[in-house]
Formats: structure tokens, sequence, C-alpha cells
């Protein structure tokens, strides 16, 4: 026996409140932009700059209570990981504590790091700081300017992509998927007030890929359709091709789910923002490539009138109604 998800013929008609889903597509797209510039985001020591220090010690790292010592202290966003390295000995175990930027100042100053290093000798009175680095403003600058232009990266090669594989409207049926996917994720941070650092960005380019792969497995359905089923109109065929590819949608939403609900709760505080975001990306990119997607092609238009001008780019599938 086999696990079956969906039946093997279903007719659901997903096509159908199409206007209704565009509609609360864009209404959540609107409120989170208007989230994201009334209320901000709750940038990371990436992003706003801050200290970093390397600590040794020969007991193991305990990351709960370093936390709970330094907390007195009131040092805003500090990150606490240890490092994991098979050349370290027993002996070894190393930590690094990242502290955002304290006030003007590009790093932690003098008199607070002796405070840092009496607090956590309370914890292990072995711990030595074996090096701190800082992260100034101008840096921090610098990594924002660089994840927007590798977010617009991905999308304009998105964009390039599904234009040469299928045809304009598709591309920014697409594209315009995965703008809704970023736009709601950056919401969804802003309104939580949720910690947005680097891991954050490398969360939204995945996010990316996991939206398209999904939209390009349904387009793909879509092209065959149109070509197979010629006297059905673009609607019926588009409502055709999501119910084929449904129990593959499904399998592999809760699959990848599955895995990421089980980092997001066994994880601990590292990751947890990664995979948050993660989670958030499969369901609404998993929404958006029929509800985004799907509807942005059939208000488009396709054409698939062969005898006038087939061959050219935008031209293979019937006008939908």
């Amino acid at each position: 026996m086999r696990l079956k998800l969906v039946p093997d013929q279903t007719n659901f008609n997903f096509m159908g409140p199409w206007r209704y889903t565009f509609g609360l597509s864009a209404v959540l797209v609107v409120a989170s932009l208007v989230a994201f510039f009334a209320i901000g985001l709750n940038f990371g020591i990436d992003f706003r700059g801050g200290t970093s220090i390397r600590t040794e010690a020969t007991q193991p790292v305990d990351v709960g209570a370093y936390r709970a010592a330094l907390q007195p202290l009131g040092l805003g966003d500090v990150l606490i990981t240890e490092v994991f390295d098979p050349t370290y000995g027993p002996d070894q175990n190393v930590a690094t504590i990242r502290i955002q930027a304290q006030g003007e100042a590009e790093s932690v100053p003098p008199e607070v790091l002796d405070q840092i290093e009496a607090a956590l000798r309370t914890v292990d009175p072995t711990l030595n700081f074996t090096s701190v680095s800082s992260v100034g403003p101008k840096v921090s600058g610098e990594l924002v300017q660089s994840a927007i232009y590798a977010v617009l990266a991905a999308l304009g090669g998105v964009l390039v992509y599904i234009w040469l594989r299928f045809e304009w409207q598709f591309a920014l049926g697409a594209v315009a998927a995965l703008i809704h996917d970023i736009i709601l994720t950056v919401g969804i941070f802003s309104v939580l007030q949720l910690r947005f650092d680097l891991a954050i960005i490398a969360a939204l380019l995945t996010i990316v890929g996991y939206s398209l792969n999904d939209t390009v497995v349904v387009f793909d359905r879509m092209r065959e359709n149109l070509i197979k089923y010629k006297k059905q109109s673009v609607f019926d065929v588009m409502n055709l091709s999501l119910n084929e590819t449904l129990s593959r949608t499904l399998m592999t939403s809760l699959t990848t789910l599955i895995a990421l609900i089980a980092l997001f709760v066994l994880g601990g505080d590292v990751i947890r923002g990664f995979v948050f975001a993660m989670i958030w990306g499969v369901v609404v990119g998993t929404w958006s490539s029929v509800y985004v997607a799907a509807v942005i092609v059939k208000m488009l238009g396709t054409r698939r009138d062969w005898d006038k001008g087939g061959d050219a780019p935008g031209t293979r599938f019937a006008t939908s109604d």
C-alpha cells in the first residue's frame, strides 16, 4: 500500500474564486508594506552594527547560562552560539557572543566588556576572551545594500529564465508570485518584530527557489495541457493542471514542513528565525503558485493560435476568457 494524501482524480475549482483569493493576496501585500514603513524591521547585529566576542573555556558551553548572566546588563540584542570544530580538543569549548551596538558607539566600550567578562566568569571561571571585533554602521549599511542587490538579482534571473522557458505572461506571473512571497515574509517579521539578520536574507533567497520550483511545476503542466486540450478554455485547463499537480504540491509542502517544524521546535534560538521564515515561505509560496502566478497568467491572457504566428514568443497559447 502507498500513502495517498489526495485521490488520483480530483476536480477542485481552484480558479473559481480567483477574484477573492487574488484580492486577499493584494490586501496582505498592502498591509505588509504599511507595516514595513510604519513599524520597520527589528534589524539584528548584522545590519545595526555591534561587537563579536569569541570565548574559550575548558568547561562545556552553556548557552542558556551565558544568556542569563548577561541579561541584567541590559545589552539589548545578544546572540550566543557555540562553535563546533573537529580539530578542537575536549578542553576547547568555543563560543561566539554577538552584542548590538550600544548607542552611537561603533563598539562595546571597554568598561562594558569588563562587565561582560565578569558576568560570564560567574558561570565559568575558566572562560577566556580570545578575540573581540566590531561591525560599524558603514559595514552594516553595505550589508543592507548587498542583501537588497542579492534579492533583486534573484528576481531578475527568474524573470529571464521563465520568459525564455515559457512566455512573458508566465514570467510576469512567476515574478509577481515571488515578490508577493518576499513582501509577506518581510511583513510578518515587521509585525511580530522578529530579529531580521543575514540568516533571514538567506531564507528569503531559499523561499524564492522553493516557490519558483512549485510554480514551474504548475506552469509545465499548464503548458502540456494547453497543447493537449485545445478545445478547452484556458480557465478549465488551468483548473485541470492544478488538480493534476495537487498531490505533488501537498507531498512536497508537507514533507518540507515536517522537517522545518522539527527544526523550529528542537533547533534552538540560533536558527529559529531562519526556520520560521522558511515555514512561512513554504505556506505563502504554495498559495502564490496558484492564486498569484496562475491568476496573473489568466488576467494577462495567453494565445495558442499556431496557424497565426504560433512560433513567435508569446503566441503559442489561445487567448484566455
